[in-house]
């Protein structure tokens, strides 16, 4: 019986310390910058915090403007249109489409 009870303790743990890191990488996952308005705009969980006040680095080496071009680190340029996103690790997304940075023509 005791047998029994440690081993429903260690998989409840388990599978709460694996159910709180995907959480966080959920989360992680709705960070980005948009073009909106014509202007950058920070979120943070999906939710808006606000305008970009400065040029932002993403986790790539991608470089953010305050108008919205983004640089990458072996020098590609891309100019970013009204709606579309550039998560924080550099991945684009537009209407619901996942697009990498390193596709996105020059």
């Amino acid at each position: 019986m005791k047998k029994y009870r440690i081993v429903t303790l260690a998989v409840v743990g388990l599978f709460l310390s694996v159910s709180f890191l995907a959480s966080s990488v959920v989360a992680a996952e709705k960070d980005g910058i948009m073009m909106q308005d014509g202007k950058m705009v920070r979120f943070h969980d999906g939710k808006e915090i606000g305008g970009m006040d400065r040029e932002t680095t993403l986790h790539n080496g991608t470089k953010v403007t305050m108008k919205g071009k983004l640089r990458t680190k072996d020098g590609k340029e891309m100019q970013m249109q009204e709606g579309q996103m550039v998560m924080m690790d550099g991945k684009m997304k537009e209407a619901d489409k996942d697009m990498k940075m390193e596709g996105v023509p020059k």
